[in-house]
C-alpha cells in the first residue's frame, strides 16, 4: 500500500479515534483501505497512496 509506519502510528479514525489497520486491496490495480479497529469500524479508502480520511468517503464494515 506504500504508507509509512510512522504515518500509521499517527493517524486515527476521524469518527471514533480508533486505530486504523491497513488492508491490502483484493482487486489488482486498486489501493487498499484503512479499517478502523474502534467502535465505528469504518473503512477509509487509500487513493494513489494517500489515505482519504473523510467520514463521507468511508464505507461501513460492521454487519458484513
Amino acid at each position: 500500500m506504500g504508507l509509512s509506519e510512522k504515518l500509521l502510528e499517527i493517524i486515527v479514525c476521524p469518527q471514533c479515534h480508533g486505530d486504523l489497520l491497513p488492508v491490502e486491496a483484493t482487486v489488482p490495480g486498486q489501493d487498499g483501505e484503512l479499517v478502523c479497529q474502534g467502535e465505528c469500524g469504518l473503512a477509509y479508502p487509500v487513493r494513489d497512496g494517500i489515505p482519504v480520511l473523510l467520514i463521507d468517503e468511508a464505507r461501513p464494515t460492521k454487519g458484513e
